[in-house]
């Protein structure tokens, strides 16, 4: 079984190129980031799953990593996201398994809305969506953060992010905040994403999952520091999605959706009790 790893460059119908990376061989997973990372950032850069039977598909999404901007500053929404995925998928001929975080779990649960015949199973790490577009109200921080890079790059965005206040974690995440958003080719794009993203409407309530009846794993995180992802609406995930099983990690570790290989195992471990591999 290969677990060799290949480059590969997409063009979707909008004219954006998204660049991504195939590993192994298998039953086909296909990887979406969240708002500001890339695709290394999903399972943490872990082949786990490559050597234990599935293909790795990941790609930067529109105006993020090394792909290419959307044709115009507005175009984040996630119907943009939905079309890109489609475009990667048509070339699959086979259903396949999309493990999204934050940005990239709200894009793969509204394709399997549109697309549920595509889609063999759904992984959920962090949702961030709660089913509606936030408001004006809402949107200072990401406003703050996308002048910050705006205005000065990689130091202006740091400048404006608040990491958290408990001591043992602040240091890792500035550092890790850092080294995400300097892999970007396209600051500005990232930045029209910051404004678009938090605004869009990736499908109307939670309550429009209960019709997708695919296995599901949703993964919550315990980490207080981390608003935008709150344990419980990974909870409401997992009540909605009617085949759903639901993880998060002890009182006291390390959020499970930062630990590429024990996610990994939990993932591959979800994919055989739902007879897929």
């Amino acid at each position: 079984m290969s677990t060799g790893t290949k480059a590969f460059s997409l063009d979707t119908p909008t004219g954006v190129r998204l660049d991504g990376e195939r590993t192994g061989d298998g039953l086909p997973l296909i990887l979406l980031h969240g708002l500001t990372a890339t695709r290394r950032y999903v399972l943490m850069g872990s082949r786990y799953l490559a050597r234990a039977g599935v293909e790795l598909i990941g790609f930067d999404a529109r105006g993020h990593g090394a792909s290419s901007p959307a044709p115009h500053r507005t175009a984040y929404e996630y119907a943009d996201m939905v079309g890109d995925i489609d475009a990667g998928v048509a070339d699959l001929r086979t259903p396949a398994v999309l493990a999204g975080n934050s940005m990239g779990a709200a894009t793969a649960a509204a394709y399997a809305l549109q697309h549920p015949d595509r889609v063999a199973a759904l992984v959920q790490i962090t949702p961030g969506f709660a089913g509606a577009a936030r408001d004006d109200r809402e949107m200072g921080d990401w406003n703050a953060l996308a002048a910050g890079l705006e205005r000065d790059g990689v130091d202006g965005f740091m400048a404006a992010y608040e990491p958290p206040a408990e001591p043992r974690f602040r240091e890792a995440a500035l550092k890790f905040t850092r080294q995400r958003i300097e892999r970007h080719e396209h600051p500005q794009a990232v930045a029209d994403a910051l404004r678009v993203v938090p605004r869009s409407v990736a499908f109307e309530g939670l309550e429009s999952l209960a019709v997708l009846e695919m296995p599901a794993l949703v993964v919550g995180s315990r980490d207080a520091s981390d608003p935008g992802h709150p344990l419980e609406l990974a909870t409401a995930y997992a009540e909605h999605l009617p085949n759903a099983q639901f993880l998060v990690e002890d009182e006291g570790e390390s959020p499970l959706a930062w630990q590429g290989a024990q996610l990994s195992r939990a993932i591959e471990s979800f994919l055989r009790q739902a007879e897929l591999m």
